[in-house]
């Protein structure tokens, strides 16, 4: 295994500079250049504007401009974004919490409706709630994602006014505080890191050492609803409070603008989960109509386990082989956003901010937002292949 990583690794060093040489590339394509942001202002001279392609080092060869690109970025020096003037790692640290809150947990939720439901249609073949799910996974997984964006805000937010329209953040509360919504979203993505980690470890407990399907329900339903009852306590608890206005209770504290976050993510991470969950409910029924035919699930069943048993400890680990690895593929360009998604609800993370670092050719921007996917992406495959091997024990790295 450890010569396997080693040899991995090293393809990916090579993956990963053809994958800068061909960002670099793609964007030197773009027509125009970064000047093209500041012709209406009127305050700039044409002196001054070649000026500042000098400054930024546009006016080199294509060639001088790519030894140093290569250079800078694998020096850690990703320089200044030139339609923000600011550090570049600046707004990613600023953007890259806002999208991994939203994006891992739309994802966690999907792969896991998808994975168990799944896994439940398959082993009950024929029944009409397998023609319903597979109906209802196709529609879902086929959709035009803007459509069903747009349809989510208009039924949610225009017609029953339940949720609002755009945004990350209610601005007449964040304004009473001084406090970056980053610092809010870093605790989130802390607290939402402790509760998955803690929920895995419940259900793989409950899955190992409970056989009876009701029992293990009600003791998954009393786990998780004491350990979200203890996640609202502590934030309750050791939450800072700050001055606010009457309307608010004279006070607002941290919890109570995590919750506003929160409030603002429900269609986003709605419309995320209802297209994955499509592709992932699928993808694990597939597999596991074709685990179940398999000699060992028979030999199982032979030795008169439980179906239970048989379904979720033998069947149905050796068929989410392809769903955990689109499930470590999907957390890897989680990180990078949905620009459609980001766009449609305003959502200001990194697949907005990419989006328009692209259309302003703000270079440095854009090369670091799509380097974060690509590096992301190169390291969840290796992940997916390690799995392998410790999910399935006929699989071995020589």
């Amino acid at each position: 295994m450890r010569r396997y990583v080693l040899r991995r690794l090293g393809q990916i060093v090579i993956t990963l500079y053809l994958y800068l040489t061909l960002v670099f590339f793609i964007l030197e394509a773009i027509p125009g250049d970064v000047s093209q942001i500041y012709i209406q202002n009127p305050l700039l001279t044409k002196e001054v504007r070649e000026q500042l392609i000098r400054d930024l080092g546009l006016d080199k060869p294509i060639h001088e401009r790519y030894f140093t690109y290569l250079g800078n970025f694998f020096m850690g020096r990703w320089g200044t974004s030139f339609s923000h003037d600011r550090p570049v790692w600046d707004i990613i640290l600023e953007r890259l919490p806002r999208t991994a809150l939203l994006f891992l947990t739309a994802t966690v939720i999907s792969f896991y409706l998808g994975f168990v439901l799944g896994k439940l249609i398959a082993w009950r073949r024929g029944q009409l709630a397998e023609y319903a799910s597979t109906i209802t996974g196709i529609t879902l997984f086929t959709v035009f994602t803007p459509m069903l964006a747009l349809l989510l805000v208009w039924l949610f937010s225009l017609q029953l006014h339940l949720l609002p329209i755009a945004n990350f953040l209610d601005e007449n509360k964040w304004q009473l505080v001084s406090l970056r919504a980053e610092t809010i979203f870093n605790y989130m993505l802390l607290t939402l890191g402790v509760v998955t980690m803690a929920g895995l470890a419940l259900w793989w407990a409950a899955h190992r050492f409970i056989y009876q399907p009701w029992t293990r329900f009600f003791v998954l339903l009393g786990g998780f609803t004491g350990i979200f009852a203890l996640t609202g306590y502590v934030w309750s608890a050791f939450g800072q409070c700050w001055p606010a206005f009457p309307k608010y209770g004279g006070q607002i504290c941290n919890w109570q603008l995590a919750l506003d976050i929160l409030y603002h993510m429900v269609l986003p991470v709605l419309n995320v989960t209802l297209i994955s969950f499509g592709g992932t409910m699928l993808l694990m029924r597939n597999s596991m109509l074709e685990t179940i035919r398999e000699d060992f699930v028979m030999a199982a069943k032979a030795k008169g386990l439980p179906d239970s048993r048989v379904r979720d400890q033998h069947a149905a680990r050796n068929a989410m082989l392809p769903v955990v690895t689109s499930f470590v593929l999907s957390l890897a360009l989680a990180i990078d956003g949905g620009i459609i998604t980001e766009t449609i609800f305003s959502w200001p993370g990194m697949g907005l901010t990419l989006l328009n670092a692209v259309q302003e050719k703000d270079m440095p921007l854009a090369v670091a937002a799509l380097v974060f996917v690509g590096v992301f992406a190169l390291i969840a495959h290796l992940v997916a292949d390690v799995l392998y091997a410790y999910l399935d024990p006929r699989i071995r790295y020589d």
